[in-house]
């Protein structure tokens, strides 16, 4: 295992001299990583805020708990996929290791991409709306990756290029035996979701159409991705392109284009989803 896994990691402008290890505890001769602790919690975490937000998007807490069921699996094998798709040299000599998600190695955008899948396969089955599942998954999505991140914190990755800024961070370079400093990008990004979530639960409550809050996720965590993406030195390549980065442009474009246009045309509040079921249980009620 790399030294750089037992090093002190600082933040010298806030005095914090820490040396986390990757590991939680050992049962029986099995592992419990912190990486899949964080991301466990996270996840934990938005599904509760999910539950808990749920009828106002028009959904019942067992779409939820189904959608758990349905959801997760394709999004972390999709995470995975995508990580090492883009990182096979990595791989190519063990393929097997490429299983180990516990060392790290989840590709959001491929989560996302997972996600939007078994959110697909959920609502034909039970007959939902997908703008309306998509606003709600995608908020707490945010939740989750805003404490995911911290998995890269006890992994010692996803860190950025060499810096002097003010929110720098030490580690130890396993080449030179040297501390030296970075930007925290999985920090930038762990923040830059929290205020994202908090934006939308404010604007989740006045949306005007299914899908508005989809749209935000996509505009606003793309905008964050692009600029942080070109911070990383861990980046996924395809030729001479940052991977995640042209994406997150793209989406950020492509979401925020929408919005605008969405902005300028009518929108019956009838229409909402949760609207809509209200309306149906009046109707069931009279019958």
């Amino acid at each position: 295992m790399s030294n750089a896994y037992f090093a002190n990691i600082t933040f010298p402008t806030f005095g914090i001299d820490v040396n986390p290890g990757r590991v939680l505890m050992e049962v029986g001769g099995f592992h419990v990583y912190y990486y899949g602790v964080v991301i466990a919690f996270g996840l934990f975490l938005a599904v509760i805020y999910a539950m808990i937000r749920c009828k106002s998007f028009g959904l019942k807490q067992d779409d939820i708990l189904d959608g758990v069921l349905w959801v997760t699996p394709f999004a972390i094998v999709c995470a995975r996929a995508y990580y090492v798709i883009f990182s096979w040299a990595d791989y190519a000599k063990e393929p097997i290791t490429a299983l180990y998600i516990w060392e790290g190695g989840l590709a959001i955008y491929g989560g996302v991409l997972g996600a939007i899948v078994g959110i697909l396969v959920l609502c034909r089955v039970k007959k939902l709306k997908v703008a309306a599942v998509l606003d709600i998954v995608l908020l707490g999505f945010l939740i989750g990756q805003s404490i995911g991140r911290w998995g890269n914190f006890f992994n010692r990755e996803a860190f950025g290029a060499p810096t002097e800024c003010f929110m720098r961070m030490g580690l130890l370079n396993t080449e030179t035996g040297l501390t030296e400093y970075y930007h925290p990008t999985f920090l930038y990004e762990s923040l830059w979701n929290a205020v994202g979530f908090f934006g939308l639960h404010f604007l989740s409550k006045h949306r005007r159409y299914d899908g508005q809050i989809a749209l935000g996720y996509a505009a606003w965590y793309g905008l964050g991705r692009a600029i942080i993406e070109g911070l990383r030195m861990d980046s996924l390549y395809w030729g001479p392109f940052r991977v995640s980065q042209v994406l997150a442009a793209l989406s950020c474009l492509t979401a925020t284009a929408i919005l605008i246009y969405q902005s300028f045309q009518p929108h019956n509040p009838a229409n909402l989803f949760v609207n809509r079921k209200v309306e149906e249980v009046k109707e069931e009620e009279k019958k």
